[in-house]
């Protein structure tokens, strides 16, 4: 078996936007199983999650609800020519890394602790 890596090339709007979301599915509403019946696809949906952690700084930074709404603003301009229409109008889930902070006790996004501040 050949086990040669993969590119996937994102712009860094793509990539915030993304993050939120697998960090929304997987750890917020607990409902990756529900989304991805097979569980083969969840080793590619950590590695992607896990390396997005990794690379983007966004996340750990405190104005990360309205950073991540100008990307995913700029993004749907891009795809819709400047339509700002949300595909669930009635979920907002920009406050949702705060909530989890709540939860566990943390102050930092993405459920990683910056403790001290």
């Amino acid at each position: 078996m050949n086990e040669e890596a993969i590119t996937i090339k994102l712009t860094r709007d793509q990539a915030f936007v993304l993050s939120d979301w697998l960090y929304q599915v997987m750890f917020q509403s607990d409902d990756l199983e529900g989304i991805v019946h097979d569980r083969a696809v969840w080793s590619p949906i950590y590695a992607i999650s896990g390396t997005l952690d990794k690379t983007l700084s966004e996340i750990f930074m405190p104005d990360y609800g309205p950073r991540l709404q100008a990307a995913k603003e700029r993004l749907r301009a891009d795809l819709y020519g400047g339509a700002d229409e949300s595909t669930a109008p009635c979920q907002d889930t920009t406050d949702a890394p705060q909530a989890h902070q709540i939860e566990l006790g943390t102050t930092g996004n993405h459920g990683e602790s910056n403790q001290g501040q």
